[in-house]
């Protein structure tokens, strides 16, 4: 008999619907990352790998294992105004033709720019950055930031992953390079015609300002956008606040994610989340567990 998923804020359930393996730039396969969500107590999970869903299958075995529900996920990287966005798919068809192509493409640009990240470090006189990002990355069929950030870690540029990011790997130090990705039409678009749900990931973290930031949220929504990360390790208490007011007034969704990748690099860990703030409508309000517990063992 099939029946809704209702959870309540004071639900005994444990979520979170952001999370990364070694299949991007997380530092545990997705049979480990279940087995530590289990751990933590997590009940319900997601998946969303960034531009890639090869990790979903091991990740289904494993939560079965764990009794634990699996959100097939995916977070994908987007252009939006000259500006990278990050928008994540829930409850998505890993094997929806026009997403499985879109993302491929998307990590062969990933290449393209890892390589001109390594030639840019070159030339500030760090050498070897993308065979080390590439050693970093392991199983992973994409080389991120992260990898490089890891790298320029274990060769001491910098105390940490997090330090290396502000040192050199953003707009205006020695290795940022400039990317177009995916629109953000073509993004939602894959994600629902793949039967799932697109959320703006961690929006604190672009700093649009309220102007852009309506903006954004106006066309997100037009275009079939379903909702926000409002709880997210990126955003304050105010932050959250103000994202709950925001997903009530534009009617959207709100979810909530620790955008975890691994201990030492995430601020929350796994089953650490707060509560939704309480005038907000959770994404999962309307799922159905037949629904999701089908998705998570195809």
């Amino acid at each position: 008999m099939m029946r809704n998923l209702v959870i309540t804020h004071s639900s005994m359930l444990n979520i979170d619907l952001h999370s990364h393996s070694t299949i991007s730039d997380g530092m545990l396969s997705p049979s480990r990352l279940l087995a530590h969500a289990a751990s933590r107590g997590v009940n319900i999970l997601a998946l969303t790998d960034h531009d890639d869903i090869a990790g979903l299958s091991e990740a289904r075995h494993r939560a079965l294992q764990e009794n634990i529900t699996l959100i097939n996920g995916v977070e994908i990287s987007v252009t939006w105004r000259s500006r990278t966005l990050h928008i994540i798919g829930l409850r998505i068809n890993p094997e929806h033709p026009p997403l499985a192509d879109g993302l491929e493409e998307i990590r062969d640009g990933r290449m393209d720019r890892a390589q001109a990240i390594a030639a840019q470090l070159d030339k500030y006189g760090i050498h070897g950055s993308l065979e080390g990002a590439r050693a970093q990355a392991g199983e992973s069929r994409l080389i991120g930031r992260t990898h490089f950030a890891r790298f320029l870690a274990s060769q001491g540029y910098a105390k940490d992953v997090k330090s290396v990011f502000k040192k050199f790997l953003v707009k205006g130090k020695p290795g940022h390079v400039s990317h177009v990705w995916t629109s953000l039409s073509e993004a939602i678009d894959w994600i629902r015609g793949s039967g799932g749900q697109a959320v703006i990931a961690h929006p604190a973290r672009y700093k649009l300002g309220n102007n852009l930031l309506e903006q954004l949220l106006s066309e997100f929504c037009e275009l079939g956008g379903a909702g926000i990360e409002v709880v997210s390790s990126s955003h304050t208490s105010e932050q959250t606040r103000q994202f709950a007011q925001l997903a009530s007034r534009m009617n959207l969704y709100a979810s909530c994610g620790s955008d975890y990748h691994g201990p030492g690099e995430s601020y929350f860990d796994l089953g650490r989340l707060p509560a939704l703030p309480p005038e907000c409508t959770p994404i999962w309000s309307e799922w159905k567990i037949s629904d999701i517990q089908k998705k998570s063992i195809q």
